[in-house]
């Protein structure tokens, strides 16, 4: 790896981990915010760019994962969280402040491999759930072979990277694992910190790329963003229509399009049927109490949540991310008036 990409990956671990926009000295309004790794790219994005408009409001995110987000969320340690596995209707209830989840972007979990001499490796559904279990060890087993005729598969270990920390993306993968095969249903479940049979663990998304990027013959899930960052091969996969498709915002809205939102704001895509959908897709939420006592926070919150909606939404893609169709952005502006 060159001392470039090098260079790239260190500043991007650095600013995902903590950011803080700094407003100097004309006020010290400031926002506190923990949890997924998953938008942390994007959101970064949006609140220096809040910040630079708004000097007298800072905003503090922390890329801990979706879990310890939550959990701050719950201890009321922060004045909002981030996750991609939405939020459990016991927990939200635990919450006298109330809770509104709010999806604010949307993006494709790809499978990112280091393999330099196999662009373009295609994997059937067959395949990456039997990796994901253990099953397929080698990078020349026949199931992958007969997906991907002609190419120069190696008959090395498969070195699958997963996440150590409680993940929302982990959740909406072993989601999408469990949709595709009961085995992996009954034997390891959609959680956000499963039991893996296989695999070398990393923190997060950033964690995750780091490994991916340094260790040969790998392979793990990460947000799309990350991967088409650092450069990373990312497998084309088989959907439940039979079809290989690629990761593109196309292909991702093709998956979105069949979701309903419905009042709680949480909808999953676990399983795509269009023929043109990547079979991996997902929303990923901004939590919000519905109470502030905090009159100037709750002005500020609603002013960044809006501006994410509006201008923000701008910056989805460029950063690898799906911006949100009209009927969940008009959603979301329902909810956040409503706070």
């Amino acid at each position: 790896m060159n001392k470039k990409r090098i260079a790239v990956l260190t500043a991007l671990l650095i600013s995902v981990l903590l950011f803080n926009a700094c407003s100097g000295s004309k006020g010290n309004l400031k926002l506190q915010g923990a949890g997924a790794s998953f938008p942390a790219p994007l959101y970064l994005k949006w609140f220096k760019n809040y910040n630079s408009a708004n000097p007298n409001v800072q905003v503090d995110y922390q890329s801990v994962g979706s879990g310890s987000g939550v959990k701050s969320f719950m201890d009321q340690t922060v004045d909002f969280a981030a996750s991609d596995a939405a939020m459990k209707p016991d927990d939200m209830a635990k919450v006298e402040r109330g809770v509104q989840l709010l999806p604010m972007t949307a993006g494709s979990i790809v499978l990112a491999y280091n393999l330099p001499e196999v662009p373009g490796l295609r994997l059937s559904r067959e395949d990456y759930v039997g990796i994901f279990l253990g099953k397929i060890t080698k990078w020349n087993d026949p199931a992958i072979v007969k997906a991907n005729p002609g190419a120069k598969l190696p008959s090395t270990p498969i070195n699958v990277v997963v996440r150590a920390d409680s993940s929302g993306t982990t959740f909406v993968f072993s989601k999408h694992l469990a949709a595709l095969s009961p085995e992996f249903d009954k034997s390891v479940g959609v959680n956000n910190m499963p039991n893996w049979p296989v695999g070398t663990k990393s923190k997060g998304n950033e964690g995750v790329t780091a490994s991916l990027l340094t260790t040969p013959g790998s392979i793990g899930y990460v947000e799309y963003g990350y991967a088409h960052s650092q450069n990373l091969h990312m497998a084309v996969l088989e959907n439940k229509s039979g079809n290989y498709v690629a990761a593109t915002t196309d292909s991702a809205k093709a998956a979105l399009a069949s979701a309903q939102l419905p009042l709680d704001m949480i909808a999953w895509v676990s399983d795509p049927e269009a023929k043109d959908a990547y079979p991996i897709v997902t929303y990923t939420w901004m939590i919000l109490y519905k109470k502030y006592p905090d009159k100037d926070k709750l002005t500020a919150l609603k002013a960044l949540v809006n501006y994410g909606l509006t201008d923000g939404q701008k910056e989805a893609e460029p950063l690898g991310y799906v911006p949100l169709p009209d009927n969940v952005v008009a959603a979301d502006k329902a909810a956040v008036e409503a706070l």
